[in-house]
């Protein structure tokens, strides 16, 4: 074929426009499909008993840990006989509030205390109301389960925020909150409990959370040789022989430590189900008593290759492309956050989806350029349109971080968001970068701005 014919040029643009199109479409139509699923299970799950009003179940959820059990929740009590009004909470309004009878939260908290992404706007305009526009909920019962991390200062500090406003309001507790210890057995039993006692029926079926599988440490390699910072790790797990393993870009996996089982740890996953392998980008922690991080060092040191690793994974909504698919990406993050931004790097160089802009910082060029090649070679190759770098430590005298970038590309970044749509995902640190990204992201588009690219799913974050 003669490439230098300006009719086929022609022709072979016309084929890509075609393919991209025809991608686009499959992926509306997938999109499409899964929000009349949720919609049918919505309408299912509130229509088991004519007449009763729904209870109202409720999450407010970061990294979708909530939201999973919200959604078991809801099936437990729909298999008794409940209706059930599934939502996120930043999808309840006061109206809806105020005129229901008996509701169920399940909160999680971000960071030191803080609302997730999908409670923010409700945490605003309602539980942040003034006391005349505040609603009156004396006649709401509720139960509250609230899921945190003792390693934070403010252990379940949003779930109590929203069980000290409800009381406020005039809500009366139908038991006591329960709190979740990261996932702690202990509290899911609890919480079981209190709902055979809410639905006034039988005791429940049982509660049927997803099963760890034996996964095996397939390889490990030191990604950052030579750092003043902590080693990180490349660390590849294979999945049990023939299971069938699917995850998108996005997810998470939860695993457990050997000595350890009662708190899963959560990682990012940096690579695609087609890779056939799970790929996580683990730093070595220490404890601020000096001892090393149980989950980190047994990954990157202690196991052996070919180890069995209790392993299970998890859809992280609030962080998959869904929606977002065929939109501009701006992909912001730092250190082991390159991982879920990694892997939806891959997805859409394998859909030939695009524009999209990656803002990366860590301490050094020379030892902390995380997937150096790969970065350097998608840039090469188009699927990366812009790759801008913050290595802080490179000149200490003028420490430059992710969030100065956004601020000096502030021109490039509104037209993105603002001309062509783009969504804007953010993964890595909490303290420091997530938090100077939003303070950045707020002043160069406003509040009001940033308010609805939360609401429409055009922003979304996996911070730790």
């Amino acid at each position: 074929m003669n490439f230098s014919d300006p009719a086929v040029r022609l022709a072979a643009a016309a084929a890509l426009v075609l393919l991209y199109a025809a991608l686009c479409a499959a992926i509306w139509l997938r999109e499409r499909r899964r929000h009349q699923a949720q919609a049918a299970q919505a309408l299912a799950l509130a229509s088991a008993r004519e007449g009763v009003q729904p209870l109202l179940v409720v999450y407010a959820s970061q990294t979708g840990q909530a939201e999973e059990l919200a959604r078991e929740t809801a099936r437990l009590l729909h298999t008794a006989g409940e209706p059930v009004h599934l939502c996120a909470l930043d999808k309840l309004d006061a109206a809806l509030l105020a005129r229901s009878r008996r509701a169920l939260f399940l909160a999680s908290t971000y960071g030191e205390g803080d609302a997730p992404d999908n409670a923010a706007a409700f945490q605003q305009a309602c539980m942040g109301a003034s006391e005349d526009g505040a609603p009156d909920l004396s006649q709401l019962q509720y139960g509250l389960l609230a899921l945190g991390d003792r390693q934070y200062a403010h252990f379940c500090g949003f779930g109590r925020q929203l069980d000290a406003w409800l009381r406020a309001r005039g809500a009366r507790p139908l038991f006591e909150r329960v709190e979740m210890d990261n996932g702690a057995p202990a509290a899911l039993t609890a919480w079981q409990h209190q709902l055979a006692q809410v639905s006034s029926l039988s005791e429940l079926p049982a509660w049927e959370a997803p099963a760890f599988e034996q996964w095996a440490l397939a390889a490990r390699s030191h990604l950052n040789p030579g750092s003043e910072g902590a080693p990180v790790h490349l660390v590849e797990l294979a999945p049990p022989a023939g299971a069938a393993a699917v995850w998108e870009s996005g997810d998470l996996v939860q695993l457990c430590v050997p000595g350890d089982l009662e708190h899963p740890r959560e990682y990012s996953i940096a690579s695609l189900a087609s890779d056939g392998l799970v790929h996580l980008v683990v730093r070595q922690a220490m404890r601020e008593d000096g001892t090393p991080g149980l989950a980190s060092h047994w990954l990157t040191e202690g196991a052996q290759v070919g180890a069995a690793v209790p392993m299970r994974l998890r859809a992280h909504r609030n962080f998959r492309l869904e929606d977002n698919a065929s939109r501009p990406l701006i992909l912001v993050g730092n250190g082991t956050g390159i991982a879920g931004l990694r892997s939806h790097l891959r997805s859409r160089a394998q859909a030939g989806a695009g524009p999209n802009w990656l803002l990366f910082g860590e301490r050094n060029a020379a030892h902390d350029f995380l997937f150096r090649d790969e970065l350097t070679a998608w840039q090469a190759a188009g699927v990366l349109t812009r790759l801008d770098l913050a290595f802080s430590r490179d000149d200490p005298a003028h420490k430059v971080y992710v969030q100065d970038l956004l601020q000096a590309q502030a021109a490039s970044v509104r037209a993105w968001v603002e001309e062509q749509g783009a969504a804007i995902y953010v993964c890595g640190s909490l303290q420091g970068m997530a938090q100077g990204v939003d303070m950045a992201l707020t002043g160069l588009l406003g509040p009001v701005p940033m308010a609805e690219l939360v609401r429409s799913g055009r922003y979304r974050r996996d911070v730790y």
